[in-house]
């Protein structure tokens, strides 16, 4: 038979198969898929949520508890006073999820011994072995005196992985010499070796284990009915104690809490895990019969249901403690479903040929974004750059425009068309300015084809979804990029249902002026935790317009038509003056704070900047150290003039940062030559660093380098606990974002930083 003949497809079929099934191997063997695989039974538990058993009762050790005691660690009286409490409720056992490896005061240790054995029913903890992975902590045991008068030892240490997530607990370890039995095992009267663990079932709904605040205890002020007969265990809760690990599907919680949902997991039957090769073999013998068929639809479809099946049918194995790993089995799966659909993508016209990027037929043919906003970007000079170019280079061309449009996004699915067009749908109603600004900034370095530098022109063009065909709004979204090229803009929209009235983007610049002097224009501030002592030390200034008419103006809509127009003075003038004056007001009030503005390149060259900025600073009686200019890398670098000008600022005593770092000119002799006090990482990288393993190098690395220059770095963008977490990892000073705190009013943030020292007083 020919190559394109029955026994050509066949073979080229199971080369897919035999290739697939390799890659699959090596996707199980090295572990590839933990973290998806953790998403997926996280949503399979909520298939089979249920509730705790009610057997055994947390005490917490939370925050009313330590207003009603005070410092931690507690004198040990109180821990003798619950033992009795809770013993005199009639208590089945008492396990303390607490440290108790050093001695305090005699009176104290002597007052908690005596407790335990009048008891008799308290097992006290041990920390055996744990961490993550394959890690190891500290080991240790109560103190003798207290571990003589316990009625035994348990111990809770256990394996977590990289989230902090418990992914096993061992029914027994070794401590001192001695076998010791886990606390969830204890609990649920479950033997085993040392050397066997399990995986707690998170199907269960931590909010059903019943609870008792330990003030409630110490106050004798509980229902001994919620005690008696009980197991009960009595650890902390609170974020400010620490000992907070993640539980899947309900967030973080104190390690308390893991330890009954062990107990209760155990209390079920003994958990077992097949692994992954079951569902991979089974994964694979679906796809050999798949790939046999000769019609399409038949086999997408029994791929696609075996997917599901393969995502969704494990729950039920786990409702009876019998847990199957799936994600290399969908590998092979996914794979498989994927090159099936490029070699149709490719077959039905759907592809660019130089480049194999979808073009606009099939963006065209795209029914989901017409609910999605749409994006167009236009290479200006794109024609004459390739009839310049040598022949076979146009490919090396597109590609670096696609790496630039996807930074930040490389999950993007970009479209090519003709004459330099490319496009994208976004989520619909999302904010795209930042964005696009961001883009723009990164197409000012010349590309290098061939060896030769050259300069690429582009604009973008916006269409948010107005319910036309994808033609129709695609056509839109290439008009409103040629009318910002044309009106010297970066991006802009084109939006019927928000810009019907033309008029209104004629005379905006007028009405901002009129605007400002009529109160319409107002200063909002974004607060900056800093990170070493997790305080509030400052906000940035960000101006606000709400129109009596039309409400609220985005701000990348005006300032940046106020930017481009040479119309910036006046606005950056009223919010300098309104930020100097509020952080003068804070500070004499005793709070030490800092403000940020930003400021325009255009400034730079405004000879009289300085000497408003003086008077404005000794008008308000705010020290210039307070106040901090936030410049773009790229409006740093206007020439001999505005470093000129950078270098007066600094004589005066303000700050400089270097705002959007990593998206323009990011060399070491750029920063070698800005005398800058700060950089701020730009959020297109600081959003990535959880998931994006480039942009947390490049996160890391510029803390780094901006450390050993004796530079302050500050990361903007944070918008999740993740990022903050890793970012104090990394020795990051500063953190800004919807995770510290939205833009807000100044009485907003007056209330919040009085609220902030009224907790750190206390």
């Amino acid at each position: 038979m020919t190559k394109n003949g029955k026994w050509g497809l066949e073979s080229k079929q199971w080369k897919l198969l035999l290739w697939t099934a390799f890659a699959g191997l090596i996707f199980g063997v090295i572990g590839f898929g933990d973290i998806a695989e953790d998403t997926i039974r996280t949503v399979r538990n909520t298939l089979h949520w249920h509730k705790a058993s009610g057997q055994v009762v947390l005490v917490r050790i939370d925050d009313e508890s330590l207003r009603k005691v005070g410092r931690w660690p507690w004198p040990r009286r109180y821990h003798a006073q619950l033992t009795d409490q809770l013993t005199k409720a009639g208590a089945n056992r008492i396990f303390f999820d607490i440290n108790f490896f050093g001695s305090t005061t005699q009176a104290d240790d002597r007052a908690f011994a005596d407790a335990l054995r009048r008891s008799g029913r308290v097992i006290l903890a041990a920390r055996t072995r744990s961490g993550p992975n394959d890690g190891t902590a500290q080991q240790g045991t109560p103190l003798p005196i207290l571990s003589n008068a316990a009625h035994g030892l348990a111990s809770i240490s256990w394996m977590y992985n990289f989230r902090q997530a418990v992914k096993s607990i061992p029914y027994a370890a070794q401590a001192d010499g001695r076998t010791l039995p886990s606390f969830s095992a204890l609990i649920a009267h479950r033997d085993g070796p040392v050397d066997a663990s399990y995986a707690p079932d998170y199907s269960l709904d931590p909010k059903t284990i019943p609870s008792i605040s330990s003030a409630r205890i110490l106050e004798n002020q509980f229902d001994p009915k919620l005690i008696a007969g009980k197991d009960i265990v009595i650890g902390t809760s609170t974020e400010e104690l620490g000992d907070q690990f993640f539980v899947p599907g309900t967030g973080r919680l104190g390690g308390v809490y893991v330890h009954i949902i062990g107990a209760e997991t155990l209390r079920q039957g003994r958990p077992v895990n097949l692994g992954w090769m079951p569902l991979f073999l089974a994964a694979l013998a679906i796809s050999g019969v798949a790939l046999s068929m000769r019609n399409g639809r038949y086999q997408g479809a029994v791929l696609a249901l075996t997917t599901g099946a393969l995502v969704v049918g494990p729950a039920i194995p786990e409702m009876y403690l019998i847990s199957l790993d799936v994600t290399p089995a969908v590998f092979v799966m996914l794979t498989i479903m994927g090159v099936i659909g490029w070699r149709r993508y490719h077959l039905q016209g759907l592809v660019n040929p130089l480049s194999n990027l979808p073009n606009l037929n099939a963006m065209r043919a795209y029914r989901e974004g017409r609910e999605q906003a749409l994006i167009a970007a236009r290479i200006l000079n794109y024609e004459e750059i390739v009839a310049t170019l040598p022949p076979q280079s146009e490919v090396n061309l597109i590609e670096q425009i696609v790496s630039r449009l996807t930074v930040g996004a490389p999950n993007r699915t970009l479209y090519q068309g003709d004459a330099g067009i490319f496009a994208w749908f976004e989520e619909p109603r999302q904010p795209v300015g930042n964005h696009l600004e961001a883009l723009y900034a990164l197409f000012r370095n010349p590309a290098r084809v061939a060896e030769m530098p050259i300069d690429l022109s582009i604009a973008f063009g916006v269409e948010v979804g107005s319910g036309r065909s994808v033609a129709n709004r695609l056509a839109s979204a290439l008009v409103a990029a040629d009318d910002a090229a044309h009106d010297g803009l970066k991006w802009k929209y084109h939006d019927p249902e928000t810009l019907q009235n033309a008029s209104w983007k004629l005379s905006m610049l007028s009405q901002l002026d009129e605007a400002i002097d009529r109160g319409e224009v107002w200063v909002a501030y974004q607060p900056k935790l800093e990170l070493s002592t997790r305080r509030i030390i400052g906000a940035e200034a960000l101006a606000r317009w709400t129109h009596p008419d039309k409400g609220p103006i985005a701000a990348s809509e005006f300032v940046g038509a106020a930017e481009q127009n040479n119309r910036i003075g006046k606005l950056t003038d009223f919010v300098l003056d309104q930020a100097v004056a509020a952080a003068a007001q804070l500070n004499q009030r005793g709070i030490d704070f800092e403000i940020a503005v930003n400021l325009s390149a255009r400034l730079l060259t405004d000879k009289g900047f300085t000497l408003r900025l003086s008077a404005l600073l000794a008008r308000h009686r705010l020290a210039p150290e307070r106040l901090t200019l936030e410049l773009t890398e790229t409006a740093a670098l206007t020439g001999g003039e505005g470093l000129d000008m950078i270098m007066r600022l600094r004589d005066l005593g303000i700050n400089i940062a270097i705002d959007d770092y990593g998206t323009g000119l990011s060399t070491l002799d750029y920063l070698k030559k800005i005398p800058a006090n700060e950089i701020k990482i730009d959020q297109s990288f600081v959003k990535g660093v959880v998931d994006n393993r480039s942009d947390r190098l490049m996160v890391q690395s510029t803390i780094g380098l901006a450390h050993s220059l004796g530079r302050k770095v500050v990361a903007e963008g944070v918008e999740h606990r993740e990022i903050l977490d890793l970012l104090v990892e990394m020795d990051c000073d500063i953190a800004q974002g919807f995770a510290i705190g939205r833009p807000m009013s100044l009485e907003s943030l007056t209330k919040r930083l009085a609220s902030g020292r009224k907790r750190g007083a206390a």
